[in-house]
């Protein structure tokens, strides 16, 4: 498992919206550049693709009734999900290096929240966004997930077109037991055996605390050397303190940590990458000049 190869991701996409001016608030999120200013969100991409990343995520993380609200959804979800691909690949392609965009398929009715998990709307939240990032994307990306069983519902929903499917947890940031746990209370063991039996090419933990993530690489190294299963690791952490349990992800622009500025978060970077962590970048408040950092010294 250590012998494969670094890839580095991007970072998170909100907070690089808001420092280049573009519009940004509540509840629309990321979402509201998709069409008030889709240079800003090319720019973005473009910030991550020249600090070293080889995989970029679409900017479609926002793009659920959770944020745009129930009618904007049916209007323009798919729409909305085809922008962000495009501004993606349209990034991708200027670059004189190969760059991959994964396609981001969120927590399709609220970050955090698995137990607002509705199974029998998956289809109808998913669909437009499968259908709009299709033509754009590599691989799909099911990212900040808190539960086995919404990854399953996404998975047995997305099209037989090849594209591998990279899986991310999002953790419970107060460990009280041994192995870290999904904020659904499931542990990391469960999840790794559970998208093993998915047939998933990475799974990852991202929108967590650094300090929750060494053990949540090692449980998932373990399952996947014990299964035998060719599975990457990775990890993209967010710079936030850790979230109050009843968070939404998005209350709002949290304070960052001092402590994660481009050299600490390296040393944590570097820490997952000795475990076996072979895709490696950064969430909520984690910026270019981090990425360039880990590029820098990991790659």
């Amino acid at each position: 498992m250590g012998d494969r190869s670094l890839e580095i991701l991007d970072g998170g996409m909100g907070r690089e919206l808001q420092r280049r001016g573009a519009p940004f608030r509540q509840p629309e999120w990321s979402a509201l550049a998709l069409s008030e200013a889709p240079e800003a969100v090319i720019a973005v991409h473009t910030a991550y693709i020249e600090a070293g990343a080889g995989v970029i995520t679409s900017n479609s993380y926002a793009v659920v009734p959770f944020h745009i609200g129930e009618q904007r959804f049916a209007d323009e979800g798919f729409a909305l999900a085809a922008t962000a691909g495009q501004l993606a690949r349209t990034a991708a392609d200027a670059s004189a290096r190969p760059v991959k965009v994964a396609g981001s398929l969120p927590p399709l009715f609220g970050s955090y929240r698995p137990d607002l998990f509705e199974p029998e709307r998956v289809t109808e939240v998913l669909l437009p966004l499968v259908v709009g990032l299709a033509p754009y994307v590599d691989l799909w990306l099911a990212e900040t997930q808190s539960a086995i069983v919404e990854v399953q519902a996404i998975a047995k929903q997305l099209p037989a077109d090849g594209k591998p499917l990279w899986v991310s947890f999002t953790l419970q940031d107060e460990e009280v037991g041994e192995v870290p746990t999904l904020r659904s209370g499931e542990s990391v063991t469960q999840a790794a055996e559970a998208v093993a039996a998915l047939g998933v090419k990475a799974m990852l933990f991202n929108c967590s605390q650094p300090e929750v993530i060494g053990a949540a690489i090692d449980a998932a190294r373990e399952v996947f050397e014990r299964l035998g299963a060719d599975i990457a690791i990775g990890a993209y952490a967010n710079a936030f303190p850790p979230q109050p349990k009843d968070a939404t992800a998005n209350d709002g622009l949290d304070e960052l940590r001092e402590d994660l500025d481009p050299p600490g978060y390296l040393s944590w970077s570097q820490n997952w990458r000795q475990r076996g962590a072979s895709l490696l970048g950064g969430c909520c408040g984690i910026g270019p000049e981090h990425i360039a950092e880990l590029k820098r010294h990991l790659d």
